[in-house]
């Protein structure tokens, strides 16, 4: 309310002019797409499609991008899905189009010439900015591309712009709407736009449900990948925690943070995983998991017969708690059916011995986070080449001065000012780490291994705690869409490494239900 009027229209016109130069290509190649681009039918295409079309020379790598461009220009004003789009994605796909055309290594193949979208929070080293949604890091300078950034260049994928996100991963306020930032506004779920599109990488699953990029990066800390796939109909793989690097992801605690896909198919998932997947120097974290890759990687998991012989838990309470004879009932129910149809054992009615303590978890696992919250953000903002603000002190005090442009005063920044108020990690802290470890020793790795199951399936997102604070695997596949066309996911979680296993679940349940379709706007 306060703030300078000489700032507040500094900072509105910068972002007007980055917006409107950021965009301009999209002008152009409206005009095209309609002689250009429907040769080759790309809304819903997977990797494999394009890849194909790409060899055929059905479709360049530049006609590609300007169909993104142009659908992000037509429907990101009521979506926002995407908080910046990158301006040499056009000449990126120049180059993978000219490298298809002289047969370079690896141009016919995997994620080469295939534009991707980036969650807000993850680094790249470009004309792009890097905020987590929030002015407060606009125009700040990263020092080098994030990990898995590295990766996706080094596989020739485009990288096509930022998608918006719940502001600083939905660790600012517990006030806030998920899908809400500052930089970005309000994310809207593309299949029932009054819904829930979940947080905090809702505009990474928001895009590629609406088709405005082919594949897309999340990141999760609790539920923040498995969520938002869940609530918008796509798939969405929250990895090992280290198999994919953090470095240069602005971070909420290494202890919990994953980057992986968020895709439209689960074939789809496992070709980013397989490009983003691997050891990085700058994350330690990255040597240990990375023992967990397979040799020849993720893909050769994509076996329509992958749920022959699984042995899937189900656990009741708390996870299926529809009312008997709901429609949603009845629809996992069946799902439960399918699995079975198609060759898995079913355990049903398991029970997690600890699991009335997940309230307190949740607690325990807050109280962790804020504390490694402000270290983990100190040392971020630190490494910054250049930047507005350099430690979560001074990004509070820039909330509080420049309120307005924020747009979220009422929102207020209660994580923020209660991370600030830690003292490193303390007796309570490390009296929480330890509870957190014997809950999941206790809990979910006990039933995984006692039962010698290969995955345990619920509905929706709701394991996302038990998966995040043991830093386990999980993968949501679209499952239903309720009276109101609202989308709902299922979710198949594993022990760490169990990856390989996940994708088969996965993949065989997705071909044999086929669940997913485009998204239909609804008011």
């Amino acid at each position: 309310m306060h703030c300078l009027k000489m700032a507040t229209s500094s900072i509105a016109i910068l972002a007007f002019s980055l917006f409107s130069h950021l965009l301009l290509p999209t002008l152009l190649a409206i005009s095209a797409q309609s002689n250009a681009i429907h040769a080759f039918p790309i809304r819903e295409a997977t990797i494999k499609d394009l890849q194909l079309a790409f060899k055929q020379n059905k479709l360049t790598s530049r006609q590609l991008v300007e169909f993104y461009l142009g659908e992000i220009h037509r429907l990101n004003p009521l979506l926002h899905g995407v908080i910046e789009v990158n301006p040499d994605a056009l000449s990126q796909a120049d180059k993978a189009d000219y490298e298809r055309k002289v047969k370079a290594a690896g141009s016919l193949r995997g994620l080469h010439g295939i534009p991707i979208l980036l969650k807000d929070n993850i680094a790249t080293k470009d004309k792009m900015n890097t905020t987590a949604g929030s002015y407060a890091l606009l125009r700040s300078v990263v020092p080098r591309d994030a990990g898995v950034v590295v990766k996706l260049r080094k596989a020739g994928a485009i990288i096509l712009g930022k998608a918006s996100l719940s502001e600083w991963s939905n660790f600012r306020s517990s006030k806030a709407p998920s899908g809400f930032s500052g930089r970005g506004g309000q994310g809207k779920n593309p299949y029932v736009l009054s819904a829930d599109p979940c947080g905090s990488s809702s505009g990474s699953a928001i895009s590629v449900a609406a088709n405005l990029a082919a594949v897309s990066l999340g990141t999760e800390t609790d539920g923040s990948i498995l969520c938002p796939s869940s609530s918008n109909s796509v798939v969405g793989l929250k990895p090992t925690l280290g198999l994919t690097s953090r470095a240069g992801v602005i971070p909420i605690t290494p202890r919990q943070d994953s980057v992986g896909p968020i895709c439209r198919t689960v074939a789809d998932a496992a070709y980013v995983l397989d490009a983003i997947a691997g050891f990085d120097h700058y994350d330690p974290a990255t040597r240990a998991a990375s023992e967990y890759i397979p040799r020849g990687g993720y893909k050769q998991f994509l076996r329509p017969h992958g749920l022959k012989g699984k042995r899937l838990g189900i656990v009741r309470n708390p996870f299926f708690n529809f009312d008997e004879g709901s429609p949603l009932a009845q629809v996992f129910d069946h799902h439960l059916h399918t699995l079975r149809q198609e060759g898995a054992l079913v355990i049903d009615h398991l029970e997690i011995g600890n699991i009335n303590s997940l309230n307190s978890i949740a607690n325990d696992e807050t109280t962790a986070m804020l504390a490694e919250f402000k270290l983990a953000i100190n040392a971020y903002l630190k490494e910054l080449v250049t930047s507005p603000v350099r430690s979560l002190a001074e990004v509070i005090a820039f909330n509080n001065k420049f309120s307005d442009l924020e747009k979220i005063k009422a929102y207020g920044q209660d994580f923020f000012l209660l991370a600030e108020a830690t003292n490193g990690i303390g007796k309570k802290e490390k009296a929480a780490i330890l509870n957190l470890e014997k809950f999941t020793r206790d809990g979910f790795e006990k039933l995984m291994t006692r039962n010698k199951l290969d995955a345990l399936v619920t509905p929706g997102y709701a394991v996302s705690t038990l998966l995040a604070v043991g830093g386990f695997p999980g993968i949501n596949v679209p499952a239903v869409y309720a009276g109101d066309g609202e989308p709902f996911g299922i979710c198949f979680g594993g022990l760490k490494g169990s990856e390989p296993k996940l994708i088969e679940v996965a993949y065989g349940f997705e071909q044999a239900t086929k669940i997913r379709k485009p998204p239909s706007f609804k008011s």
